[in-house]
């Protein structure tokens, strides 16, 4: 690296991201990077260990605020174009602590452990969000202090009134592609002014960086169009639905049909509701009642093709006894690495003991 400029030297702008003390609110900063080496400066283990105001973010006090941004995954910027760059990071204290909220860190020693690595863990996390205009009080497609026509001809919707916000979705999943953000889809959700993409399927830390990145890329796109996002869990009260962030999870033994994979997975999520409860996500509670496809947030249960479950186990897993089961509890505001380790945590690494039931068509099972 080099902070003079030569004949031969290219300048690339690096924005770092991280995650802020409130565990919810994404900040950067940007960056500029000079080198005479040529692109090897894009690797992250080339990019240098910056810091910001910690006593800024809830993270440090204003005597000692120093924090450390520690990148650990780059993706190509698609508003400053190439060779500009995204930097992921890790909070960390000048003494190698975690920052408060870097969840990564625990996440890391779940995904590093011998026997996770072995199962080549698998998550597809649905990122549900709701637009508002720029008071931040009507959602999108809404009369002012008023309510549009019932849910239902939003879903998947096309034809204008049905679908406010497609050119922020068309924006968003522009970006994340141009990013390497790997998003595999996108769709208008129940509740208008509600939409929904796919990021995944991702292994280990991956789905949370790719997940955490996405996030940024939708509030810039937010900023560009003048439209407020909120990822809260029950943005409007009443017969509406909430936003969740349903998670798909598989293992190396659940996808090749290994006897008891799948039920020892249920069964671990089962014994372990409550410590999941706590993790999914802040506000959950305003959205799994029990009606509108959610569960209750007092009982555990699972089903095939049953979205009113804890746990959707679809109908072609059931059938073949191999693939992936959905976590519907997950609000949408939740941190992915959270929740992305403590579904491994709980289904790989702890020892919750031997299911007595086995997977069938038509399963269903309440706690």
């Amino acid at each position: 690296m080099s902070t003079t400029n030569s004949p031969h030297s290219v300048s690339i702008i690096a924005e770092y991201v991280w995650i802020g003390g409130k565990g919810d609110d994404i900040r950067s900063k940007s960056r500029t990077i000079v080198s005479n080496d040529g692109w090897d400066c894009l690797l992250v283990d080339n990019l240098p260990i910056w810091n910001y105001d910690g006593s800024s973010t809830c993270q440090a006090s204003g005597d000692d605020s120093e924090v450390m941004l520690h990148p650990v995954r780059v993706f190509a910027d698609p508003f400053r174009g190439a060779p500009h760059i995204l930097v992921m990071c890790e909070a960390k204290l000048p003494n190698g602590e975690p920052a408060l909220c870097n969840e990564r860190a625990w996440a890391r020693t779940v995904f590093e452990n011998p026997d996770v690595v072995k199962e080549e863990t698998w998550f597809g996390l649905e990122q549900e969000y709701t637009l508002f205009e720029k008071d931040g009080k009507t959602p999108l497609g809404w009369p002012e202090n008023g309510y549009p026509a019932p849910q239902g001809p939003y879903y998947c919707s096309v034809g204008y009134g049905n679908a406010p916000g497609r050119s922020v979705m068309e924006e968003h999943y522009q970006a994340c592609l141009s990013a390497g953000i790997i998003i595999s889809g996108t769709n208008a959700e129940v509740m208008k002014g509600q939409w929904e993409y796919q990021i995944g399927p991702c292994t280990g830390l991956e789905s949370g960086d790719h997940m955490w990145m996405s996030r940024y890329l939708m509030y810039r796109v937010c900023e560009n169009q003048e439209v407020v996002v909120t990822l809260d869990p029950k943005p409007m009260s009443g017969d509406w639905n909430g936003a969740g962030c349903h998670t798909n999870y598989s293992t190396k033994s659940m996808r090749e049909g290994v006897p008891g994979s799948i039920e020892k997975a249920l069964h671990g999520l089962a014994e372990t509701h409550d410590e999941h409860i706590k993790v999914y996500g802040e506000g959950n509670e305003r959205r799994m009642t029990g009606l509108l496809e959610t569960s209750s947030m007092t009982d555990f249960s699972f089903g095939v093709a049953n979205r009113g479950c804890s746990i959707r186990i679809p109908r072609d897993t059931a059938k073949a006894g191999k693939g992936y089961i959905e976590d519907r509890r997950p609000a949408s505001n939740i941190d992915p690495y959270l929740v992305t380790a403590k579904v491994t945590d709980t289904c790989l690494v702890r020892d919750l003991g031997i299911p007595t039931f086995k997977l069938t068509s038509d399963l269903y099972y309440k706690k």
